[in-house]
């Protein structure tokens, strides 16, 4: 339509998860980055449209179907690579979760075509997005960083996973400690002595479950009992360790099938029996 202003979309959040500088997610038409450099890394998926960019004096594009990583220091710009636009979702990361020896295979292939990596990272903005879900974060992340070393840094002889089921206890024997309270990935890596890849890895392994999972079904569990002790679900969010009651919804629904609310209210009418 003549005389439509080009479209742009932004929101932009910083997330309490060690590393993550900043969540970006822009929905462009027109809009061209000029030559610019970022301090961060930049890990870049687009969910729509295309974007193409000069990278060290080097033309790229990011189709949908790739994960691009953008090293610090280096002067890139982009532009919509159609005449729709693009819809983007960015997490810049400090230096602690990408080494900076990754620099230089980072500008010479930026752009990953690798679907694990590709769905994990989308996964890890779902998480990024909700107040509550920072131990999720955390463990996406921690994994995204070491696929992508891996990617970049390719080993001769790729090294299997090996169960470590005594780690995996320690980490659930955390968990359970911590139900209501949480703790981070690091605070558990640091009190095992263990890689926070490494924990993750061994703990899913052990129990075929991630230890987000394991803690929100336990928090989750929980909350049954006290619904159906009475409690309101504001109060049961906090005591079960749930950021707020919104969070505890989301939760309760993914795994019960209903809210807290209603299954609050089917205990309430079997307990009091029909309205005269």
């Amino acid at each position: 339509m003549a005389g439509q202003r080009p479209q742009q979309e932004v929101s932009a959040w910083r997330p309490r998860i060690p590393g993550v500088v900043e969540v970006f997610h822009a929905h462009f038409t027109e809009y061209a980055y000029p030559m610019h450099v970022h301090e961060a890394w930049t890990l870049l998926i687009v969910d729509d449209g295309a974007v193409r960019y000069d990278l060290d004096r080097h033309e790229h594009g990011t189709p949908h179907d790739t994960v691009t990583l953008l090293p610090p220091h280096i002067p890139h710009n982009g532009a919509p690579a159609t005449p729709h636009g693009f819809r983007k979702r960015v997490v810049y990361l400090d230096d602690t979760r990408l080494a900076e020896d990754l620099i230089g295979p980072a500008v010479d292939g930026p752009d990953l075509r690798d679907p694990v990596l590709r769905r994990r990272v989308a996964q890890l903005h779902t998480a990024l997005a909700h107040a509550g879900d920072e131990l999720e974060a955390e463990s996406r992340l921690t994994l995204i960083s070491d696929r992508l070393t891996t990617l970049l840094r390719p080993r001769p002889t790729p090294v299997p996973t090996r169960p470590d089921p005594v780690l995996a206890r320690s980490l659930r024997e955390l968990l359970d400690e911590h139900i209501t309270d949480g703790l981070t990935l690091d605070q558990a890596a640091a009190l095992v002595h263990a890689h926070p890849a490494h924990l993750v890895r061994a703990f899913s392994t052990a129990y075929g479950i991630a230890p987000h999972q394991y803690l929100n079904s336990r928090r989750v569990d929980r909350a049954r009992r006290l619904l159906l002790d009475g409690l309101p679900p504001t109060t049961v969010a906090s005591a079960t360790g749930f950021f707020d009651q919104s969070h505890l919804t989301r939760h309760f629904r993914k795994l019960v099938g209903v809210t807290p609310g209603r299954y609050a209210g089917e205990n309430r009418r079997r307990r009091d029996g029909p309205t005269p």
